[in-house]
Order: structure tokens, then C-alpha cells, then sequence
């Protein structure tokens, strides 16, 4: 079958990525994955969370937000609202989760890194784009305090699904509008499960069909990790 982009259906969309893209950022990228596009940025700060004080442990935590231009029709910003809706809530403890999942805390010492994300083009796989790019600004970011031993492996997403019946990798926002599966798996580098976020859009879905998209996803992970490595060893 014929993806709406030409790719076959074990292919990442084109990737992309400029390393310090903002000046004043610990450690920043501008990470495209197809048409999507997000700016992921780590601050550092001595100002831990009130639980951690005094404990010797830092915190890793993330944000997410969509510029009002990011899709076709423009988003109202949340700021309007007076705070976050649900879903941006779900994106930033996702985000969050999977980057402390590799990151030993107490090595940090009392530091909170936040990893701001920021969609400034949205075509399906955004979560999963702010999990990949956003290791990549963490890693920054540990390196600059002296502290990158931190990191205990690295972590990258993608999302998989099944459309008309075939499993693809990468979805792009027709295919995700469409699929009858739809995942995203966090996993880290040497293939260990961080998330995994499944739903049937329509008819229930087997083991069999699930562990085919796992399988797929970690193909895919496996390719977007050497491209972290690759960014990582010319910053």
C-alpha cells in the first residue's frame, strides 16, 4: 500500500535537527521529524521542588506547548485559558517520565533541569518528537553543569499504527487521523519499555499485532538513537 508521503511502511519520515538553536538555552535543538518540527530547550536551576530539599536529589521535568500556527487552523494559546488543558498536561508528564527514566537524580544533585517543548509545526508525532529532541537538549544540558554521567542510557519515541490493516512507523497526521491502532512507545537506547500508549480507534486488536508494531517501533528507536549519538558527538 501507498503511504500518503511514498514511504514504505518500516520508514521514518525525513529527520532533521540544529543543535543550540536558542542562544541562552543549557542546552537546546530544533528536532523535525517530516513536517513536524519542535523546539526543545533545557533550563538548569538550583530551585528544586519543596519535597526534594535537602535530599541531595534533582528533578527532571518537562512543559509543552503549541504555537497557535501550528496546525491548519490557529489554536487559541493557553495562556488565554489561565492554564494548561488536559492534554498539554498529558504530554509534559509523559515527556517528564521518559526523560527521568534515564536519568539517575541523585547524580544530578539539587538541580531542577526543565525541558521546555515547543511545537512550532504540528504534523502527528509531536509528543513523541519533544521525548527524542528533548534528550538530546537534557544531555546538553547535564554536560554544561558537569553532571552528564548522569544519564544512564538515552530514550527517543515514535509512534506506530496500523492503517487499513498495515502496520507503519511514523505516522504523519493523515495516517494518524485514519488508523484503526494507534501507539506511541518510549524506549530507551540499549531497547528496554518506558511507555507504551495503545488505543483501538476501532475494532480490538490482538497480542500478535501488538508485539508487530512493538517490534517496528523498535527498529525505529533504534535509528533515532544513533541519530541523538550522532548530534550529541558534534555538540
Amino acid at each position: 500500500m501507498t503511504r500518503p508521503d511514498g514511504r514504505d511502511p518500516a520508514t521514518l519520515r525525513p529527520v532533521a535537527y540544529e543543535l543550540g538553536y536558542q542562544e541562552w538555552a543549557a542546552g537546546s535543538i530544533l528536532f523535525s521529524m517530516g513536517k513536524t518540527r519542535v523546539l526543545c530547550a533545557a533550563s538548569v536551576s538550583d530551585d528544586t521542588p519543596r519535597w526534594l530539599r535537602g535530599t541531595g536529589k534533582g528533578w527532571v521535568t518537562g512543559e509543552y506547548s503549541m504555537l497557535p500556527a501550528a496546525t491548519s487552523e490557529r489554536s487559541a494559546r493557553e495562556v488565554t485559558r489561565g492554564r494548561p488543558g488536559g492534554r498539554t498536561q498529558e504530554i509534559q508528564r509523559l515527556i517528564g517520565r521518559a526523560l527521568r527514566s534515564v536519568t539517575d537524580l541523585r547524580a544530578i544533585g539539587e538541580r531542577m533541569v526543565t525541558i521546555d517543548c515547543d511545537v512550532l509545526q504540528a504534523d502527528a508525532g509531536t509528543r513523541t518528537a519533544s521525548i527524542t529532541g528533548g534528550y538530546v537538549a537534557l544531555a546538553m544540558a547535564l554536560r554544561g553543569a558537569g553532571v552528564d554521567g548522569a544519564l544512564r542510557d538515552s530514550v527517543a519515541a515514535v509512534s506506530v499504527g496500523l492503517v487499513d490493516g498495515e502496520a507503519r512507523l511514523d505516522l504523519c497526521y493523515e495516517e494518524d487521523a485514519g488508523a484503526e491502532v494507534d501507539c506511541n512507545v518510549v524506549m530507551t537506547g540499549d531497547g528496554q519499555l518506558v511507555e507504551v500508549q495503545g488505543t483501538a480507534e476501532g475494532a480490538p486488536f490482538d497480542r500478535a499485532q501488538l508485539d508487530e508494531l512493538l517490534d517496528l517501533a523498535a527498529t525505529g528507536i533504534g535509528e533515532l538513537t544513533e541519530i541523538q549519538r550522532t548530534a550529541l558527538a558534534s555538540a
